[in-house]
């Protein structure tokens, strides 16, 4: 039997060298439930389950209901069926060579359970010390040393200035991009949920948003989309909101009709369900007040989206950008100016480029 412990401040510099060779871990193996799983996981694991969700119910019913042994025996006849099934499905084609790292919540007996048996087997074993819970812990120590030498450039601007847009540009010009939004599965305003999709639970992003940082470049700039403390449900962890905010700026200009262009784009969805675009807007009711919903409302019928969306900018996103992007981020006033005259690929393309040799120029 070969079954050995690893500790979690080693499977994290495992996962940031990005190679797969450094520990000789040829799988990442997540014996929790499937909603655990779902909540959160190491990068790149794969969920074996030894108890399902139902059966984590049961046993823990039995443990706090009737008593430990009974709960154990069950637990134990549940867990040796799952492993027996785990070994049919995914194990028996393996070749000796492979070594898997296998954790649980806290590294207690799902994983154990199944490490014995492999490890039985002829496989050479890791359990993750500690579980889930210790790599939790030392992801979110490790996520400060990981910001700290980053040098940041904060893309700013008012709603529909087409930040993202830029950012995207900047990556196909070969600079470094740190996508929050994209990461967090919302843009990040009142419209920002996107149809059909879920934010990540905040561990979960959290985890994400540790693998990105994880692969970044400390001696190459980091564009970064200036962003409030946060995104839709979610929370940007501080030691990453501080440094943004401390970080020097860009001021990325576009005029208020090129504005209006991009998000009825953007946002087209909108357009074709009048529901979905009142409900949205009515969280902006105690700011706004029931006579300008009303009058949104009543375009909205209309199928005059456009008038909505000039004056969702002039009466709410407009004014909460210029009382905040000063205060927020305290470079702003000697940002760089990035202006761009229409809303067109090929416009955001030069101004990526434009950036890119303005930045360089004044690193040199």
């Amino acid at each position: 039997m070969s079954v050995q412990t690893i500790s979690a401040s080693r499977v994290i510099a495992h996962l940031k060298s990005n190679d797969s060779a450094s520990l000789k871990i040829s799988q990442i193996v997540d014996a929790r439930s499937p909603s655990e799983f779902a909540l959160d996981h190491l990068p790149g694991s794969t969920n074996w389950p030894v108890l399902s969700d139902d059966e984590r119910i049961t046993v823990g019913t039995l443990y706090k209901q009737v008593n430990s042994f009974q709960a154990h025996k069950e637990g134990a006849a549940l867990v040796a069926a799952n492993i027996s099934r785990i070994i049919s499905e995914h194990v028996l084609g393996l070749p000796k060579t492979w070594q898997p790292m296998i954790y649980c919540w806290r590294g207690g007996k799902r994983s154990n359970s199944l490490a014995t048996v492999l490890g039985a087997i002829g496989f050479k074993v890791q359990v993750l010390e500690g579980g889930y819970k210790a790599f939790r812990t030392e992801l979110v120590s490790d996520m400060t040393g990981l910001v700290e030498p980053l040098q940041m450039r904060v893309v700013c601007g008012p709603t529909g200035s087409g930040k993202t847009l830029l950012l995207n540009h900047l990556k196909d010009c070969g600079a470094q991009v740190l996508d929050l939004e994209q990461i967090a599965v919302h843009r990040s305003s009142v419209l920002g949920r996107i149809p059909g999709t879920e934010q990540p639970s905040q561990k979960s992003f959290e985890t994400k948003l540790w693998s990105a940082l994880s692969k970044l470049d400390p001696h190459r700039l980091v564009f970064v989309e200036s962003e409030s403390r946060k995104i839709g449900n979610l929370n940007i962890p501080e030691p990453l909101i501080q440094k943004m905010r401390a970080s020097p700026c860009v001021d990325l200009q576009l005029p208020h009709a090129e504005r209006v262009k991009l998000l009825l784009d953007e946002y087209d969805f909108l357009a074709r369900d009048a529901a979905l675009f009142s409900s949205k807007l009515a969280a902006l009711l105690p700011l706004l007040g029931a006579e300008v919903l009303r009058r949104w409302n009543d375009w909205i019928e209309q199928k005059e989206v456009q008038r909505v969306v000039e004056e969702l900018l002039h009466l709410h996103y407009d004014p909460a950008y210029s009382g905040s992007i000063g205060r927020n981020f305290m470079h702003f006033k000697n940002a760089i100016p990035l202006l761009v005259s229409h809303y067109s690929a090929d416009q955001f393309q030069s101004a990526a480029l434009s950036l890119l040799k303005i930045v360089s120029e004044k690193n040199k």
